[in-house]
């Protein structure tokens, strides 16, 4: 049975879990997003959702509980000014994670985990190009026919 097992310890004691996912954690705030095995991934998800949740309101008592978390006055600071300006209209789910695949020299499974808000490829609010829709019959003529129509409106 597993009762009360909830957290994956990853192989190591307590105080080893916690500074990796603290460093795991300045380095996604510093770089954005970051490659790693898919349970770190699925770790450092649970990690830093809560402390992105408290970056939303900037208040001391918010900044001292996320240090006591991260450790870094640098990532606190880019939490707070960057990360928190990008995500304050989102209700949750800060982070993508991306399976690789695995690692040649252990066949790990690998993922890569990422803020969602700063990845260009996967943002839906960038601008679009018109795209036009073209059909078998005949799609090619109709452009062509109009195209003479006009400039003979030009030249009248």
């Amino acid at each position: 049975m597993r009762h009360g097992k909830k957290i994956n310890h990853l192989g190591r004691k307590t105080a080893h879990r916690k500074s990796m996912l603290a460093n795991m954690a300045c380095s996604l705030i510093e770089h954005k997003r970051i490659n790693t095995t898919t349970a770190k991934a699925k770790a450092l998800k649970q990690f830093i959702e809560p402390l992105v949740t408290k970056s939303k309101q900037d208040t001391t008592h918010n900044r001292r509980v996320v240090f006591s978390r991260l450790r870094q006055k640098a990532a606190v600071a880019t939490l707070f000014r960057d990360v928190a300006a990008k995500v304050g209209d989102r209700p949750g789910g800060y982070t993508r994670i991306i399976k690789l695949g695995n690692r040649l020299g252990d066949n790990a499974d690998m993922a890569m985990i990422e803020l969602v808000d700063y990845n260009e490829l996967y943002n839906a609010d960038k601008p679009k190009k018109k795209t036009t829709r073209r059909s078998r019959r005949g799609g090619k003529a109709k452009p062509a026919a109009a195209a003479p129509v006009a400039t003979t409106d030009e030249e009248e």
